[in-house]
């Protein structure tokens, strides 16, 4: 599922206090709400998987470097259920499945390729191949929900392609600046956000 913020029509009680808190944290209100949706589309998706009420489920965020509010989500309820979202300033996108599940939404840059992003992000493979910031955000999406997976580091996105073996990818753009890569275990679908 993916689309605007103001697209997801959820009660923000459903969010915990972690996730009230966090969101408080934003200096600007479209990047909070940009938040706020994602987190509860999240729930929209496992909703709909698991054939549950949404508010009846809990997302949780584990990591051990940074405490409660970061890291790999779940749902507390399922833990076995994959779950990921993303967000960048006016779209949000969540998945749930089974198995790992990946998900990223990033604005393409305005202008010629930027050099310095596609040097970080690129193998040299890649590299030689990308001539424009479409592409380079492109993989940069694949690679970013291969990260969400837990399969790639960021301080390996150089030395990591974006080959997917047997996992599934499904990708769209929105407009013609916002790039969307969802990689799953099983065969995904793009479903609308429920209205």
């Amino acid at each position: 599922m993916g689309g605007r913020p103001d697209e997801v029509r959820a009660p923000e009680d459903w969010l915990t206090e972690v996730e009230i808190e966090r969101a408080g944290r934003f200096r600007f209100e479209a990047d909070r709400a940009s938040f706020v949706a994602a987190h509860l589309l999240v729930r929209l998706c496992a909703a709909a998987v698991l054939d549950v009420g949404p508010q009846e489920l809990t997302l949780r965020q584990r990591c051990d470097l940074h405490g409660p509010g970061h890291g790999k989500p779940y749902i507390e309820e399922a833990p076995e259920l994959g779950v990921s979202f993303s967000h960048t300033r006016g779209y949000v996108c969540a998945a749930a499945g089974p198995g790992k599940v990946g998900v990223d939404a990033e604005h393409v840059p305005p202008g010629p390729l930027d050099p310095l992003l596609a040097d970080r992000v690129l193998t040299p493979r890649e590299r030689a191949m990308v001539t424009g910031n479409d592409e380079l955000i492109r993989h940069w999406t694949r690679k970013e929900a291969l990260i969400k997976r837990g399969e790639l580091t960021l301080d390996k996105l150089r030395a990591g392609g974006d080959d997917l073996g047997d996992r599934h990818l499904l990708e769209w753009s929105v407009g013609p600046d916002i790039r969307v890569a969802i990689i799953t275990d099983a065969p995904a679908r793009r479903v609308p956000i429920p209205g």
